[in-house]
């Protein structure tokens, strides 16, 4: 039987499969000659119906080659934007594929969004739009509302990054500063026929949420945008262009987002085609198959990075003694996504932060190891996916001549997990659902528990 180390990959291998963007599209998009399904709905590609591909995401790129392969020579025109480092080639077939920055938009975003929406300027009621949304498109797509730049919007984004803000809360402020997020890319494709294919990299897979909703109803408003702003302390620190452009669409001076209701979504379908709920699963699986009681405990872990990590080296402990709340060797799988409140000037990213505090909480425990990686392959301003620890990697990074405790209070995970050779490093997956916890307990009837 495979012992921790060993299933690791395995397990980080099934997960990335099951959520690998060619295969979620090519399982809801068919072709039959002209003839063009998406999900339930099929359309006929002929004169005078033109279909045009869009796109925003980590995941873009994977998702446009998996359309090109089913339905190439029926596509008018396309443009997706993905990540920098993401892109394989400048073209899909008619696909055009664009890079800019993330998680703080930049100037070749702002360029590719106007690209796309000029692609999609004199749609008609007969054409078809597919849009493909993945994690990452909220600082891809990027239009600032009239009246604001893209300054403003880079430093608003850098504020809240750091505050520990959630992600529905951060995607709240960005519909509401855009031109094109919260359905207003909807609005663009109009008159159009829109379906849109999603991968989720949110927690709760909250459709409005991923990507910030370009083509979905939006129920958050102007109020809970400057809501946000002032719970973590940041509404006098925005630029004074944000404050104003919020307090005119509390006053109803600027019209809201598209709501649940509007006419304008009577033509257009969301379809969520993968999340992390199906990568856990999968893991969860390949556990199984390799002798191991596996069980995925939740998709929607949240909260501060560092208390997080206390929490799940307290479950693979409870595990380690009482054979509880499976029995050994046991694998347990939490998805979801937690923050960080930046304190420190030091480097790393939420899953190698979650890492290090677990690396403190089980030092000196045996035969338990803890994994905690994003999807996408990318963990903060790192080139790692994340972190793995066991009982001895505190001491490890102590024997390097860092002290753990101050690294994880100066945000410095990074330096302190790469020291113990304790980093998980994939490079860009081309998916995007999340983050992965995995903690494994082997079997052994000679454990020792510290004191």
């Amino acid at each position: 039987m495979m012992d921790a180390r060993t299933l690791l990959p395995h397990l980080i291998t099934a997960a990335l499969d099951a959520v690998e963007p060619r295969r979620a599209v090519h399982r809801v998009l068919h072709r039959d000659g002209k003839h063009l399904t998406v999900g339930a709905q099929t359309y006929t590609i002929e004169a005078p119906t033109r279909l045009f591909v869009v796109g925003m995401g980590k995941a873009a790129a994977r998702m446009a080659l998996a359309v090109h392969e089913t339905a190439g020579d029926l596509i008018t025109d396309g443009l997706v934007i993905t990540k920098y480092g993401h892109a394989t080639a400048p073209a899909i077939g008619r696909i055009r594929v664009r890079e800019a920055a993330h998680p703080v938009p930049d100037e070749a975003g702002v360029a590719a969004t106007n690209a796309m929406l000029s692609l999609l300027a004199d749609t008609r009621p007969d054409d078809l739009v597919l849009v493909l949304v993945s994690g990452g498109g909220s600082a891809l797509l990027v239009a600032p509302a009239p009246g604001l730049h893209l300054a403003d919007l880079q430093q608003t984004t850098d504020l809240l990054l750091a505050s520990g803000a959630t992600i529905h809360e951060l995607n709240t402020v960005r519909k509401h500063l855009s031109a094109v997020k919260g359905g207003q890319l909807a609005r663009h494709a109009a008159p159009a026929h829109v379906e849109t294919l999603i991968i989720s990299d949110v927690v709760g897979d909250d459709l409005d949420v991923i990507a910030s909703g370009p083509t979905v109803p939006d129920p958050t408003t102007f109020a809970d945008a400057k809501a946000v702003l002032e719970r973590y302390d940041l509404w006098e620190r925005v630029p004074p262009a944000v404050r104003h452009h919020l307090n005119a669409g509390c006053a109803g001076h600027l019209p809201e987002t598209p709501k649940p209701g509007d006419p304008l979504f009577e033509r257009v379908r969301n379809h969520l085609i993968a999340r992390n709920a199906d990568a856990a699963q999968a893991a969860a699986e390949e556990a199984g198959r390799a002798g191991w009681h596996a069980e995925v405990l939740t998709t929607f872990l949240q909260g501060e990075a560092r208390e997080v990590g206390r929490v799940v080296a307290a479950l693979g402990q409870q595990i380690a003694r009482y054979d509880t709340p499976l029995p050994t060797p046991a694998c347990l799988i939490l998805g979801g996504e937690t923050t960080v409140t930046v304190r420190g000037n030091g480097i790393g990213g939420r899953n190698q932060e979650l890492a290090l505090a677990a690396a403190l909480a089980i030092e000196g425990w045996e035969r338990l190891l803890i994994a905690t990686f994003a999807t996408d392959g990318g963990d903060g301003p790192t080139e790692a996916a994340g972190g793995v620890v066991d009982g001895a990697t505190a001491q490890a990074i102590r024997t390097a001549g860092i002290d753990p405790r101050r690294a994880l209070d100066n945000n410095d995970s990074y330096h302190a997990l790469h020291t113990a050779h304790a980093l998980i490093v994939t490079g860009p997956t081309g998916t995007n659902v999340t983050d992965l916890v995995f903690v494994l307990v082997d079997r052994s009837p000679t454990q020792k528990h510290p004191r």
